[in-house]
């Protein structure tokens, strides 16, 4: 992948979450500073700056540089996905109670 790839798709999935770069930085432990840079310069994130992004967005480095972007979902799932991911942690787990107590 080419930097501008990179950065493209760092921003598409910031994006995904309606997360603002603030909210990236302080989810990866960065600084928004090192973000903005990096969009600004279209410079490479290492190695470190790369899995700690990805790490805020509960996915592996695998995930990130998948052709496919891994398994298929339904409009519907994609969906729900978008919003899950874009709650805080107590909601996170209070939907996680809900399917677990709705599967019996």
């Amino acid at each position: 992948m080419e930097a501008y790839e990179i950065i493209g798709k760092i921003e598409s999935l910031r994006k995904e979450r309606g997360w603002t770069y603030y909210r990236l930085a302080e989810e990866a432990c960065l600084s928004q500073t090192t973000l903005l840079n990096m969009r600004a310069r279209g410079t490479l994130p290492s190695v470190t700056t790369l899995a700690g992004i990805c790490s805020a967005f509960g996915i592996t480095l695998a995930d990130f540089f998948s052709e496919d972007g891994g398994e298929r979902l339904s409009s519907d799932e994609r969906a729900l996905v978008l919003s899950y991911r874009k709650l805080n942690y107590a909601n996170k787990r209070a939907v996680k109670n809900l399917i677990d107590n709705l599967q019996g």
